[in-house]
C-alpha cells in the first residue's frame, strides 16, 4: 500500500496519481483490481447513492459505515474519508472527536476537509495530533448553497489569488494532499508547480499531479447524466436495465426458472439386500 511520503515522490517522478471515488466493498475492490492509487469515501455518497440532492445531509454515521465497507473491499489501497459537513467548524475538540472516529473506528488512512480561511487552522490542529489531512479547495460541495451553485471558482484575479494563498496555507498546515475541483486548467497547472504537495484534479485541467473521478461516472452507473469533465468508460445503466428487463420477461413468460436452475429430491438408493433405504 503506497503512503502519503510515496504520492509526494510520484510527483517528484512525474508519475500521476490515480484516485477513484468509491462507496462499497465491490467497488472499492474494483477500484484496487483496476490500480487504483488512493480510493476516496467521499461524501458525495449521499447523492450518489443514498439518494440525497446534496451532501448536506450526510452524516458522521454515514461515513463510518461507507468507509469500513470500502476498507474491507480494498485492504492494499490508501483511503481517504471526508469530513462530511459541519463536523469541523465548530471546536476543535469536535473536529478531532470526528477525525478518530473516521481513524480508529472506521480505519481510514486519512481525512479531507473542504475549505480555506479557518478551516486551514484545524487541518494544522489534525496534523499535530498525528492525522493524516487532505485539503479540498475550488469548488468545495458542502458549501455550493453559499457558493451560488456548481459553478468554476478561481475566474477572476481576486478568486485566483484568494485560492492561490489557502493552497500554500493548507501546504503549510502539514496537509499531505491538496484536491482541487472546478477551476481553470491554468490555475491548476500554477498550483502544482507552486507546491511540494501533489496536486489532484476533478475538472481542474490536464497538469495537475493527478486525476479523481467518481466510479459511478466513470461507468455511468446510476446518474443518468454525468459533468462535462468525466470521461464515461462504460454504460453501465444500459446494460443493467437491459438486463432487469430481460429477467422480467423471463419470469413473466414462465421461461425462468428452467430446468437447470430448480432442485430434485434424492433419489432412494437399493440396500445390499434389494430394499429400499
Amino acid at each position: 500500500m503506497k503512503t502519503t511520503a510515496a504520492f509526494k515522490q510520484m510527483k517528484e517522478k512525474k508519475e500521476p496519481i490515480v484516485m477513484l471515488t468509491a462507496y462499497d466493498a465491490p467497488s472499492a475492490a474494483a477500484a484496487e483490481g483496476g490500480g487504483a492509487d488512493v480510493i476516496l469515501v467521499g461524501d458525495s455518497l449521499g447523492m450518489v447513492v443514498l439518494g440525497y440532492e446534496s451532501t448536506v445531509p450526510v452524516t458522521m454515521d454515514d461515513m463510518v459505515h461507507h468507509t469500513k465497507a470500502v476498507r474491507r473491499g480494498a485492504k492494499d489501497t490508501f483511503v481517504i474519508t471526508d469530513m462530511p459537513f459541519m463536523t469541523y467548524h465548530g471546536d476543535i475538540s469536535e473536529t478531532i472527536s470526528h477525525a478518530r472516529r473516521l481513524m480508529q473506528e472506521a480505519s481510514a488512512h486519512a481525512v479531507k476537509l473542504e475549505g480555506g480561511g479557518e478551516v486551514i487552522d484545524h487541518i494544522a490542529r489534525l496534523v499535530s495530533g498525528g492525522v493524516p489531512v487532505a485539503a479540498h479547495l475550488g469548488l468545495t460541495p458542502q458549501s455550493v448553497g453559499v457558493l451560488g451553485g456548481y459553478k468554476v471558482q478561481g475566474k477572476d484575479k481576486a478568486e485566483r489569488e484568494a485560492l492561490l494563498t489557502d493552497a500554500a496555507r493548507a501546504e503549510k498546515a502539514g496537509a499531505s494532499m491538496l484536491v482541487v475541483e472546478l477551476i481553470p486548467e491554468s490555475l491548476g497547472k500554477e498550483l502544482a508547480n507552486m507546491l511540494t504537495i501533489p496536486v489532484i484534479g476533478i475538472g481542474a485541467g490536464r497538469y495537475t499531479d493527478g486525476q479523481v473521478l467518481v466510479y459511478h461516472d466513470i461507468l455511468r452507473y446510476g446518474a443518468a447524466n454525468v459533468p462535462k469533465f468525466v470521461q464515461v468508460y462504460a454504460d453501465l445503466n444500459e446494460t443493467i436495465q437491459t438486463a432487469v428487463c430481460s429477467f422480467t420477461d423471463d419470469v413473466k413468460t414462465g421461461s425462468f426458472p428452467a430446468a437447470e436452475h430448480v432442485f430434485q429430491p434424492l433419489e432412494p438408493k437399493d440396500n445390499e439386500d434389494g430394499k429400499h433405504s
